[in-house]
């Protein structure tokens, strides 16, 4: 199978007229090992980053088929699968519908009864044993392991993710790098924006009130939500809670946005604008990049964000892995500051989670008193001396 690889800027192919694939492979890496130099990285990770341990849409729909049998409103099910290939459209069509209902005092209990079921089937499906699949943990600790350990005198690595599983927070943990997700700490964690302001430090003289930014740190914010937040009664401001999932049994008080087109109206709300706000001022800051794995742009709530900051701010350059012709205008307008890396080699996509991860991302051996992009070029050097 001939390889097909590209490297985009803009609508310009970096590659055109390269044939060598080694040589390929390593103009993309010394790029990427570029961005993710910037003083502030950012990172938004879509449902591609789980895909090895969470069906996608078009799977969990298949699978869910086969368990509707409630003869209550399994005919409203057939019907709608009928005129609807696609799971989102299908619960966008429920909720929609349970509104006008609502809103006309004539609720349907057959339509809250079909949309409780398939909420908490996507629930369930989210809510995986992380360390029962353990490729997919692997290659979230093999990412951070690459990307955390960032120069001191740099900005902590953000991450921002629409997927409500916790792989990133397992393999986080295990890796005993310290991460902050908005949570205060204790019994009774609850959600204050205001966390994602505070400077994590440690004091390095201890005759001296001098400190020094704790240098392993992750900014975790998780747009959609999670499967351990729910809402309860709280003596703060917010209402959010973060518990301890461990059965199978979904939360009656549960907060995610589940997939629907009505994504974005949810999204104004508490939680969910705050993280949504810390996004948008994130990618404000100058000498600034976002890498996008994993995520389709079908979130328009997202996608505004992302082009309000490229028309705000002249120093953002933006990694996209994949290739969104369809529905990104981003993979359409000629711009300079937008890099797009995507194909196949054999019968490996290039721009998926596992690659990235394991070929693309530079090796660096941990030292932060140099940079990444000094380290890349180290390496670079070994690579040649071993192969004279």
């Amino acid at each position: 199978m001939i390889d097909q690889i590209f490297f985009e800027q803009g609508t310009k192919n970096l590659l055109e007229g390269v044939t060598d694939f080694e040589f390929k492979i390593q103009t993309i890496k010394f790029k990427i090992a570029d961005l993710i130099n910037a003083k502030n990285l950012n990172v938004l990770m879509g449902a591609g980053t789980s895909s090895g341990a969470i069906p996608a849409m078009k799977r969990m729909l298949e699978l869910l088929d086969g368990k509707i049998t409630d003869k209550s409103y399994v005919k409203l099910w057939k019907k709608l699968k009928k005129n609807n290939a696609n799971l989102e459209n299908i619960l966008g069509i429920l909720y929609s519908g349970r509104f006008y209902l609502e809103g006309l005092n004539s609720p349907r209990p057959d339509i809250n009864s079909l949309i409780k079921q398939i909420e908490n089937f996507i629930f369930n499906e989210i809510n995986v044993n992380v360390h029962s699949k353990k490729d997919t943990l692997e290659l979230y600790k093999t990412f951070y392991y690459k990307l955390a350990f960032r120069n001191k005198n740099q900005s902590r690595l953000n991450i921002f993710t629409t997927n409500n599983d916790l792989f990133n927070e397992t393999a986080i943990s295990e890796l005993n790098l310290n991460y902050n997700n908005g949570f205060s700490s204790g019994v009774n964690s609850t959600f204050n924006p205001a966390r994602f302001t505070y400077t994590f430090s440690k004091k390095i003289d201890t005759a001296l009130e001098k400190y020094e930014p704790i240098a392993e740190m992750v900014y975790l914010y998780k747009l959609h939500g999670s499967i351990n937040w729910v809402e309860e009664d709280t003596d703060s401001f917010f209402k959010i809670k973060e518990i301890k999932i461990n059965t199978r049994k979904v939360p009656a008080n549960n907060v995610l946005i589940y997939p629907t087109p009505l994504k974005q109206n949810k999204s104004l709300g508490s939680p969910f604008a705050d993280l949504i706000r810390e996004f948008h001022d994130k990618l404000l800051i100058s000498q600034n990049v976002l890498i996008i794995i994993g995520y389709s742009f079908s979130d328009e709530h997202i996608n505004n964000v992302i082009y309000s900051a490229l028309a705000a701010n002249a120093n953002l350059s933006i990694l996209i892995f994949g290739d969104y012709k369809e529905n990104n205008i981003l993979s359409k307008i000629n711009d300079p500051r937008i890099y797009k890396v995507y194909g196949e080699t054999g019968q490996k996509k290039i721009h998926y989670f596992d690659y990235i991860v394991n070929k693309l991302l530079p090796d660096f051996e941990i030292n932060p008193e140099k940079t990444l992009m000094e380290q890349f070029i180290e390496s670079l050097q070994k690579e040649k001396i071993k192969s004279k």
